[in-house]
C-alpha cells in the first residue's frame, strides 16, 4: 500500500517488480468538464485498488487497435516499479495510435523496469474530438496536451512513493506520443516537468503530401493547425452534421450534452492539435526550428520502413493496391511540378510493386526528411542522439495484407520495448536487440546519453557526423541516413 497526495492504492506484487494501475491523476472530464483543462482529482478515502486498468479513452475500434470505449472517465495512468528501494530515474510513456486510439495500460513495461532499474508510467489521454476540439468559447485545441502535462505533474508530486526520481522525468512516445512530444518541448508549462526525451517515430515537423496516409488525404504541410483554423474547421463539420438547435443554449452547452457515441463519429477530422491557446501558445513548426525549445538533450528516431504500414493497411488493405498508372498520379497530386524528376529519382521498376514504390516515396519524404529536419533543428543547441530502427523481419503488430513485406514498419520497434501480447516471438538474436535498445534508452533517461559499458559507441549527432546509429539485430552501429533515404535530393 502507497501513499499519494490524493489517497492509499493497493497494487500488485511480483517476485521482482510491483504494478499499480488504474491511478485517476485528473478529475473525470464529463459534464461541464468536458473540453476544459484538467480538473483536480477528487480525494478518497480508505484505500482504493490500483490492480486493473482504468477506461480507455472514447475511441472508435480500429484494425490497428481493437479497443473502443465511450467512457469519458478516462484518465488514469499505471506505474511499473522495481521492488528494491532507491531513487530511480523515471520514465513516462506516451501510446500512438493516430490520435484517435491507443491506452496507456496494453504497454507492459515491466522487462524494461526490472532488467534497467526505472520506473516506468504509461497514461491515457483524451483523443481526437474530445482531445483536440476547438471552438468558439472553448479553451480548446490541445486537451490532450495538457492532460499529459498533468500527468507529468503527479509525476512531480507523487512519483517518490514508488521510488522514482521527480528530478529525473524521461519523457518517451512513439507515433502520436512522439508528436505529442514535440508539443512539450516548446510548451510552457511543461517546462521543468521533464528532463530528457525520446521522440520515435514521431513527426513534429513534418510535411506530409497528399495521401501520404490513406487515399485520398490531403496535404498537409504541418500536422499542427491554428486556433483560428481548429476553429473554422469545427464550426464546418458541426454545421454539416446539424446537430445545433437555435434557442436551446449555447453551442458549446448543446456540444458538451451529446452523447459520447454521436461526437464519435466526428472524432477522426480532430486528431491534429491546435495551437494559439492556452497550452500551446505558438506554432512547434516555428518554435522549434527557431530554437525555442526547452534544452533538454533529446534522442530521437525512425523505423526504417515507416510507410508501409499505412500503405499496407488503407491502401492494398482496403483493396486499393497502387497501380502502375496510380503510382504516377499520387506523384502528380502529393508533389505537383516535381513528379517528374521523383519518378526519375524513384522508378517504379526499383521496386516490387507500385505499392512499394510509393511507400519508398513517402519513407523518404516524409518521414525521414521529417527525422532529418527535427535532428538538425536540435543539434546545435541541445544534445541530440539519432536512430533508425532496420530489423525488417520485426513480427508484425498488426496483420499485413498477403504478398505485402512489412519490412521495419511504423511501430515494429514496439514489441522489441513492451510486451503486448498476441505477437509472434522474437528470435534470439531479437532479444538480444531488444536488451540493448533497452540498455540504450535507460542509460539515456539516466545521464542524457545512451552510452555505457558494453555498448557499441552511439556518437552524438552533429554537423560534422551526421550518421545516424542503426537499430539492428546483425548490425549496430552508425549508418548514413541522409545516402539511404536521399536527403540532398529531398533538401535541394
Amino acid at each position: 500500500m502507497l501513499e499519494l497526495d490524493s489517497g492509499r492504492v493497493r497494487g500488485l506484487i511480483f517476485e521482482e517488480h510491483r504494478l499499480f494501475q488504474g491511478i485517476p491523476y485528473a478529475a473525470p472530464p464529463v459534464g461541464e468538464l468536458r473540453w476544459s483543462l484538467p480538473w483536480p482529482v477528487e480525494p478518497w478515502a480508505g484505500v482504493r485498488d490500483a490492480i486493473a486498468p482504468g477506461s480507455p479513452c472514447p475511441q472508435l475500434p480500429q484494425s490497428f487497435a481493437d479497443v473502443g470505449s465511450v467512457d469519458e472517465d478516462c484518465l488514469f495512468l499505471n506505474v511499473t516499479a522495481p521492488r528494491t528501494g532507491g531513487r530511480k530515474p523515471v520514465m513516462v510513456w506516451l501510446h500512438g495510435g493516430g490520435g484517435t486510439n491507443g491506452e496507456g495500460s496494453v504497454f507492459d513495461a515491466r522487462r524494461l523496469s526490472v532488467a534497467e532499474d526505472v520506473v516506468v508510467v504509461t497514461a491515457n489521454y483524451r483523443l481526437g474530438i474530445f482531445g483536440n476540439f476547438g471552438y468558439p468559447g472553448l479553451p480548446g485545441g490541445a486537451f490532450g496536451i495538457a492532460d499529459q502535462q498533468e500527468v507529468l505533474r503527479w509525476v512531480r508530486r507523487n512519483i517518490g512513493a514508488f521510488g522514482g526520481d521527480p528530478d529525473n522525468v524521461t519523457l518517451f512516445g512513439e507515433s502520436y506520443g512522439g508528436l505529442s512530444i514535440g508539443a512539450h518541448l516548446v510548451a510552457p508549462g511543461s517546462a521543468g516537468l521533464f528532463h530528457r526525451a525520446i521522440v520515435q517515430s514521431g513527426f513534429p515537423l513534418m510535411r506530409a503530401p497528399a495521401n501520404a496516409y490513406v487515399p485520398g488525404s490531403p496535404e498537409m504541410p504541418s500536422l499542427w493547425l491554428s486556433a483560428a483554423e481548429l476553429e473554422g474547421l469545427a464550426e464546418h463539420v458541426i454545421g454539416e452534421a446539424g446537430w445545433l438547435r437555435p434557442g436551446r443554449g449555447s453551442a458549446v452547452d448543446q456540444l458538451r450534452a451529446l452523447p459520447v457515441e454521436q461526437l464519435l463519429q466526428l472524432s477522426p477530422v480532430f486528431t491534429r492539435s491546435g495551437f494559439g491557446n492556452e497550452v500551446l501558445p505558438e506554432s512547434p513548426v516555428r518554435a522549434l526550428t527557431a530554437g525555442r525549445f526547452h534544452r533538454v538533450p533529446v534522442l530521437a528516431g525512425n523505423t526504417r520502413d515507416e510507410a508501409r504500414l499505412f500503405v499496407a493497411m488503407f491502401f492494398d488493405g482496403t483493396g486499393q493496391p497502387v497501380t502502375p498508372d496510380g503510382y504516377a498520379e499520387l506523384l502528380a497530386e502529393g508533389f505537383d511540378a516535381a513528379a517528374e524528376d521523383i519518378a526519375r529519382e524513384y522508378p517504379i521498376d526499383a521496386c516490387a510493386s507500385p505499392s512499394l514504390a510509393w511507400s519508398t516515396v513517402l519513407d523518404d519524404a516524409a518521414w525521414a526528411r521529417s527525422l532529418w529536419d527535427l535532428a538538425h533543428a536540435l543539434h546545435e543547441r541541445t544534445p541530440t542522439y539519432v536512430y533508425e530502427f532496420a530489423d525488417r523481419n520485426a513480427p508484425p503488430v498488426v496483420p499485413f495484407p498477403e504478398g505485402f513485406p512489412p519490412g521495419a514498419y511504423h511501430g515494429s520497434e514496439l514489441p522489441y520495448q513492451f510486451d503486448m501480447g498476441g505477437l509472434a516471438p522474437l528470435s534470439a538474436e531479437q532479444w538480444r536487440l531488444a536488451a540493448t535498445m533497452h540498455r540504450y534508452w535507460a542509460n539515456f533517461a539516466r545521464s542524457g546519453d545512451p552510452n555505457g559499458p558494453g555498448l557499441i559507441c552511439w556518437p552524438r549527432f552533429t554537423s560534422a557526423d551526421q550518421h545516424v546509429q542503426s537499430l539492428h539485430p546483425e548490425q549496430i552501429g552508425p549508418t548514413d541516413f541522409a545516402a539511404d533515404h536521399r536527403m540532398e535530393f529531398w533538401t535541394r
